[in-house]
């Protein structure tokens, strides 16, 4: 099994690469299904905070979902 990190990492980079291609809702969605595969991030509360503000009008330009997903530790 991966460790934490590595997961993480994979889940951000798979996450931005949707950002790259102008999808930022995708690439909220894809960080957060994916961080449901591991067992040490699969309660991470980044993504129901990126819903949250995506809802309410931030993130919706790609440096702001791009920021945002860096951010995740």
């Amino acid at each position: 099994m991966i460790t934490r990190e590595e997961h993480l990492e994979w889940s951000k980079k798979r996450a931005l690469e949707y950002v790259e291609m102008g999808d930022l809702l995708q690439a909220l969605t894809s960080i957060g299904s994916d961080l449901t595969k591991h067992p040490e991030t699969k309660n991470h509360p980044g993504f129901d905070l990126g819903l949250e503000l995506y809802m309410i009008g931030g993130l919706h330009t790609a440096p702001e979902m791009r920021h945002f997903i860096e951010g995740f530790r």
